[in-house]
């Protein structure tokens, strides 16, 4: 039995951690860290929580988490994890982060975006990219540190990778058009994400390639096309507790039919088990995949225009985080990848 430590364990990403590993046959909660609710039993804090763990939230201490746990989650916001991943690497422990501080491979580029030194530069060589499904499951299953993929990111490389691997699209006229629920601010306090404000509202924000997802998709569809890539990518906020669509816009730079197309995707995702595929001209809806790790995948062509369109859907806080990082969890751990993970959607 795996033991399992989560550091930040009472934001969403953590509770979603806490829920999805008190089903998993292989793992069980050891430790959980928080800052906000030290000392408090975490089913008392969030009561869903009761009789799924009596574990008590406490203040991180890295030598105890690191004694008591195999495999540690970092559930924090960018700039934390840096500081306490070192220690945990070096008491050889498996780590799994859920934020961004190691998903770039370049400090610089993550200086640029985050406006704020990279502490632990040394270690991004390391990191693998936690997205099996792009090419990186071998890496993974050797790996010690996981940059587990952005929710944006996810959907938006998942959708790109058959046409950009296949090069049958122009390179500079990708645009991903993305809306994301409110749970992806996270469970801080903001105004905009106030019910009143947010409620029957529909609104873009960090509009003109200002979003820090930006330079984590450019870098792994460049890394697919063997060629550097721009992309164009704006995010909106979406009225909704949960889930994320992104509308993606592709050039053909080739002729080809609808049912060529989709026969890419079939080689792309046919063994993937979460990865599903809506018949050619069927657009998938969040709906579909709240409350699972899957990501729908709807393919269009538009012959008029001669572009591909792909709509991306899956739920923010699973494929796009905290199922996502037990899916890797799974495979560095040599256990069967869709093990705790085959919750079906709620529909309702």
């Amino acid at each position: 039995m795996l033991k399992i430590g989560i550091i930040g364990a009472t934001g969403y990403t953590g509770i979603e951690l806490i829920r999805l590993l008190a089903q998993h046959p292989e793992a069980e909660l050891a430790y959980a860290s928080t800052e906000t609710y030290a000392d408090k039993m975490l089913s008392a804090v969030y009561p869903h929580l009761q009789g799924l763990t009596d574990i008590v939230g406490q203040k991180l201490d890295a030598n105890d988490i690191t004694a008591t746990c195999d495999v540690i989650f970092c559930a924090l916001p960018h700039g934390h994890a840096m500081k306490i991943v070192p220690q945990l690497l070096a008491a050889g422990k498996k780590v799994i982060d859920l934020g961004a501080d190691f998903r770039l491979h370049d400090a610089k580029v993550y200086e640029a975006w985050y406006k704020e030194p990279h502490v632990a530069a040394n270690l991004l060589a390391q990191a693998v990219y936690g997205l099996p499904e792009a090419g990186y499951r071998a890496q993974i299953q050797k790996a010690q540190l996981i940059a587990n993929p952005g929710c944006y990111p996810t959907a938006s490389i998942l959708a790109s990778l058959p046409l950009i691997k296949n090069k049958i699209v122009a390179l500079d006229q990708c645009i991903f058009d993305a809306k994301s629920g409110v749970s992806g601010a996270g469970r801080g306090m903001q105004q905009h994400l106030h019910f009143c404000e947010m409620n029957d509202n529909f609104s873009a924000y960090q509009v003109g390639g200002q979003h820090r997802h930006t330079p984590e998709i450019e870098q792994a569809l460049s890394h697919l096309a063997s060629s550097e890539l721009t992309i164009q990518f704006t995010p909106h906020l979406l009225p909704i507790t949960r889930g994320m669509l992104v509308t993606c816009y592709f050039k053909l730079n080739k002729k080809l039919s609808l049912d060529d197309i989709y026969a890419l995707y079939q080689e792309a995702y046919q063994d993937e088990p979460f990865v599903r595929l809506c018949a050619p001209g069927v657009v998938p809806t969040v709906k579909q995949v709240v409350g699972s790790n899957f990501c729908n995948l709807g393919i269009t062509l538009d012959e008029r225009t001669g572009r591909v369109i792909v709509v991306s859907v899956l739920d923010n806080l699973l494929k796009g985080a905290s199922a996502q990082a037990i899916q890797n969890m799974n495979i560095i751990c040599q256990l069967p990848e869709s093990l705790g993970l085959q919750q079906f959607p709620t529909y309702l």
